[in-house]
């Protein structure tokens, strides 16, 4: 089953802290490129005092099998979407201005 959720940046950030566990599948859509893959794990960093969510995907495909960090505040302006699949259910994540 999929659903489509509208959300501003901050409020999609904050969900991804909230909902999605290691093992789920997310899709993260910005600028352009396209990140699927394996979360590993969701963390919170620090870094010159400031907080900021941080995603690790071990990434899908033939060519490109690699671990990648993401820190999701430095893309929260370039972000189009996120795809979080867990276990069945589908939530398609879609940025708004």
């Amino acid at each position: 089953m999929e659903e489509e959720i509208f959300l501003k940046a901050e409020d999609i950030i904050d969900y991804v802290r909230d909902n999605v566990k290691t093992h789920d599948i997310l899709e993260i859509s910005y600028n352009r490129i396209y990140a699927p893959g394996e979360v590993l794990g969701v963390e919170i960093e620090e870094e010159y005092g400031e907080e900021f969510l941080e995603v690790t995907l071990h990434l899908n495909g033939d060519l490109v099998n690699q671990i990648v960090r993401i820190n999701m505040h430095a893309i929260k302006d370039d972000l189009i979407e996120i795809r979080h699949t867990q276990g069945e259910e589908l939530k398609v994540l879609v940025a708004e201005s």
